[in-house]
């Protein structure tokens, strides 16, 4: 790595969490500049207005083609079945083009800091558990209605009442030890949602009360969309999935709504918010995966997500310097792939067996041959390079570098030299996919390869999987699982998952009270990140986990698809990037 690209690295991974979470403590709000786009959106306005022009009266770049012709098309999964375009109804069942009719109260900027959404500013009480948002004036449902904090206040009762069923309800609940008041009581059926911890002090001011100091909090706001408080008490919550009831703050509204076949979605007049679209028209259309690429070179469609492109695809990609310019690599939602041990019983309750394993992993070998690099690269512990607190300099590989001696060293210590009288193992597999599966056929082999031992690949059913690892004591000794962020902030991806009594059967009482108390930290951003740091280092040198691969995503773009959507961040990546609500709003097609 360069020496200015070790400062760029140093610079987003020690001022990520000051801004993303800490920051915003200090600060008695955060300021947000109006969007200049809104301020000719009257049709008087437009009628001045010369040139190629949104809806907005906003003039197109000088290579746009036709505002009429600003149609940009993707493609859905015909065999997905769906029911709704809204997170708050369901987070796993929506149908494409889903998001766009309503703003979050914050959004992500590329190098992932929180930024002012639907909230134009926040801040939070003396005792560091009332958080108070602020909405922007002005904004107003499709139907005239004004938007308020009563939609976002009506949303949060829906999504925590037992009725509902929410399928993103855990998610919450996975924040009890500070997130928000009461939800998991509520979810239970202990308590009314009305005495959920969200609540609409006037029409532009929303209470956010956690049950402990919680830093995180703005950022897991990404996912405080809003339905319309009228709509949902008129029409129920799926009151989107029809053209007749559907009702959009949001910068588009439904205009086609043909489920198997086509959905198109227009940009919305009376929008207010602070991402109003250079796009006139985003249709999808539905196919089956397998002729997604063919789309593409048919010129049908203007996307491909990497999870439609198969390992031909890919070759064909990178032989063209066209189409692999294209191809926009990005984080995603920072996967990582790993193995996972129940380490309170033989043979992994030894640490030199877990150092055996971890050492005997050829992870260069099995990125660059099994996943492709334009696919992963080699991870050395569980936060990708880029996520906060994270190691870009590659501080911890020692602890989990492929060293066949050394593994070998670490198996005889532990009262198996060679292999010999070492336990046959299955590794368990969460129902992966054929290409999923060859990573840990390769994984499998490396280990076997290495320390003469046998071990079998066992790839059952997800629910199996799931009910095997969360059985308390587990009945999952050995296995293979990946995990994504659910929010930016390393108490998610270290605290959540890997902390006593979470996810997985290890326990280190080092790293627990450092994640502890990192994770309620404020005021001291370095000494916040250090600790996270330490912490990591702690999980990789006791092997809670043998880390196997950090996932990139990426998008096969059109060349005619220009916008921010290929402006790098401040590590040079390009591409969509999570929770950046704004680059669908600022890309254009080009002549």
């Amino acid at each position: 790595m360069t020496t200015q690209a070790v400062r760029r690295s140093r610079m987003f991974t020690y001022g990520l969490p000051l801004i993303l979470l800490l920051g915003l403590l200090l600060q008695a709000c955060v300021p947000a500049a109006a969007p200049a786009a809104q301020e000719s959106a009257s049709e008087e306005a437009m009628e001045e207005t010369a040139g190629n022009v949104t809806v907005y009266g906003t003039e197109l770049p000088a290579d746009a083609k036709p505002y009429d012709e600003q149609v940009y098309r993707v493609a859905a999964d015909i065999n997905q079945s769906s029911s709704t375009f809204d997170f708050p109804v369901a987070v796993y069942n929506r149908y494409c083009l889903a998001d766009h009719f309503q703003d979050t109260l914050v959004s992500l900027d590329k190098d992932f800091n929180v930024i002012p959404g639907a909230a134009e500013s926040w801040e939070v009480s003396e005792n560091g558990k009332v958080w108070s948002f602020h909405l922007r004036p002005g904004q107003v449902w499709s139907d005239g209605t004004p938007l308020t904090a009563y939609d976002y206040e009506a949303t949060f009762r829906l999504t925590a009442t037992p009725e509902h069923g929410w399928d993103f309800s855990w998610f919450y609940s996975f924040l009890a030890d500070g997130g928000i008041k009461n939800w998991s009581k509520i979810i239970a059926g202990e308590l009314p949602p009305e005495e959920l911890g969200v609540r609409a002090v006037d029409d532009l001011t929303l209470e956010v009360e956690t049950e402990d100091v919680f830093p995180p909090l703005p950022g897991v706001m990404k996912f405080a969309f809003t339905l319309q408080k009228k709509a949902l008490e008129e029409h129920g919550p799926y009151y989107n999935s029809s053209l007749e009831t559907s009702v959009s703050s949001g910068p588009f509204v439904l205009a086609e709504f043909d489920p198997g076949n086509k959905i198109a979605i227009e940009a919305n007049p009376t929008y207010k918010g602070f991402r109003p679209p250079l796009l006139k028209r985003i249709e999808c259309i539905f196919m089956d995966p397998s002729t997604f690429f063919a789309a593409y070179q048919n010129g049908d469609i203007d996307k491909v997500p990497y999870g439609a492109l198969t390992p031909a695809d890919f070759e064909l990609i990178l032989a063209d310097q066209e189409m692999a310019s294209n191809y926009l690599r990005h984080f995603g939602d920072f996967r990582t792939d790993y193995l996972l041990f129940d380490t309170f019983t033989e043979p992994f309750s030894n640490l030199d067996v877990r150092k055996a394993f971890a050492h005997a992993v050829d992870r260069e070998n099995i990125v660059a041959s099994v996943y492709g690099e334009i696919k992963a690269m080699p991870a050395y512990s569980m936060l990708m390079p880029g996520y906060p607190s994270s190691d870009t300099e590659g501080n911890l590989r020692e602890y989990q570098n492929f060293d066949c001696d050394l593994a070998n060293e670490h198996l005889a210590a532990a009262g198996y030299a060679g292999g010999e009288g070492f336990p046959d193992q299955v590794m368990m597999l969460r129902g992966e996919a054929p290409a999923m599966s060859a990573v840990y056929q390769a994984v499998a082999a490396s280990i076997s390869e290495c320390l003469n031992i046998n071990i079998e690949i066992s790839n059952v059913d997800r629910k199996v999987y799931m009910d095997a690892l969360n059985a308390k004591p587990t009945q999952l000794t050995f296995g293979a699982v990946d995990y994504g962020m659910d929010f930016l902030d390393p108490a998610n991806l270290l605290g959540n998952v890997w902390k006593s009594g979470g996810r997985h059967s290890w326990i280190n009482d080092e790293f627990d009270t450092l994640v502890t108390e990192a994770a309620g930290m404020v005021g001291n951003p370095e000494l916040r990140d250090q600790m996270f740091r330490d912490a990591e280092r702690v999980l990789v040198d006791d092997v809670g986990g043998i880390f196997i691969a950090h996932r990139w995503a990426g998008d096969l773009m059109q060349t005619w698809v220009q916008g921010t959507v290929r402006d790098p961040d401040s590590q040079g990546i390009t591409g969509w990037h999570w929770g950046n609500d704004q680059d669908i709003s600022l890309i254009y097609i080009t002549e």
